[in-house]
């Protein structure tokens, strides 16, 4: 698969947080207790995989967004990671006195995950840096839709430069939020899209958010592969990849920054598309969240062997 020589430079925007994560044969009843079978402590949020994930698959990656106090402990833990994954940190803001967020994580045996998360309210007051410092040599935005109140302006300045904007949409969005418009690629999930729009059909979901938006719209939809909306507003499908999940915790945010990155190489959607599908399902396989995304040579041999299955052990994302 042919891809730029010169590795895209991404900005990623979001809340890094640090995740325990907790391995049980089933999430426990309410009230009652249960014993794990195996504990990980893990960096996360959706933004920080989906930026992992274009390391590992081959672009530049500049993170910014609010951690907490530079005195506690969980912003220290996470940057080491960041570090280790090659991503540069030095647009994130600390924010006195505030906590980076914690959240505990239960994936039983199909690999479906719960989670609890705890952010402190203190982070959304942040200031991101100038525009010129982090938009430079910048080809694409990828952010998290909980993020508009503080990145809504940078990203229309993004657009304003051509630059593409990519929202990772993980929550139902206001009709009224600013990144429904300023985005050029809204990346769904299907009980999100639903939401969003009041409609309780992906299809039709798209096809109503689609006279609100110029953006690119999408839907994921688990072992059913994703929907979209071609240029003449007319529904296409891309299959998800059959295999067998272990962890589905951060395939979401995988498929988000594979997508972005294959986007930012020169590909066009669809292309994008298969690719992130092939990067997620890989994720699936595999124990670690986010830190589980895969490197370019496994997702490159997947798509080459064109193996596309919509059966239930399929990808969930």
């Amino acid at each position: 698969m042919a891809h730029s020589v010169i590795a895209p430079r991404i900005l990623c925007i979001g809340i890094p947080v640090r995740d325990l994560a907790f391995r049980v044969e089933a999430v426990p009843a309410r009230g009652s207790k249960a014993n794990a079978t195996h504990l990980a402590e893990i960096c996360g949020g959706n933004a920080l995989n989906a930026a992992i994930s274009i390391a590992r698959l081959g672009g530049r990656v500049a993170f910014a967004g609010p951690m907490g106090d530079a005195r506690e402990t969980s912003s220290g833990f996470i940057l080491e990671r960041m570090a280790s994954e090659n991503l540069d940190t030095s647009h994130i803001v600390r924010i006195p006195d505030a906590t980076t967020p914690v959240s505990a994580i239960i994936i039983d045996a199909t690999g479906e995950r719960t989670l609890t998360i705890y952010r402190d309210p203190a982070l959304w007051t942040v200031e991101l840096p100038d525009a010129d410092k982090l938009l430079a040599d910048c080809q694409a935005v990828l952010v998290e839709s909980r993020c508009a109140s503080f990145c809504t302006d940078l990203c229309t300045e993004a657009r304003r430069r051509g630059i593409a904007v990519i929202v990772g949409v993980d929550r139902a969005m206001s009709l009224h939020d600013g990144l429904l418009t300023t985005a050029s690629h809204l990346l769904f999930a299907s009980e999100q899209v639903q939401q969003t729009a009041g409609i309780a059909d992906d299809g039709d979901a798209l096809k109503r958010l689609a006279a609100l938006t110029p953006a690119f719209l999408a839907a994921t939809r688990g072992p059913r592969g994703t929907i979209w909306l071609n240029e003449a507003g007319e529904i296409e499908e891309t299959p998800a990849f059959a295999v067998q999940a272990v962890d589905t915790l951060g395939a979401g945010d995988v498929f988000h920054g594979a997508f972005t990155l294959r986007l930012a190489e020169g590909g066009g959607v669809g292309q994008a598309l298969q690719f992130a599908a092939a990067a997620a399902a890989l994720k699936c396989t595999r124990h670690g969240g986010g830190l589980a995304a895969p490197q370019r040579v496994e997702v490159e041999e997947l798509l080459r062997g064109e193996h596309r299955s919509n059966s239930k052990d399929a990808l969930r994302i």
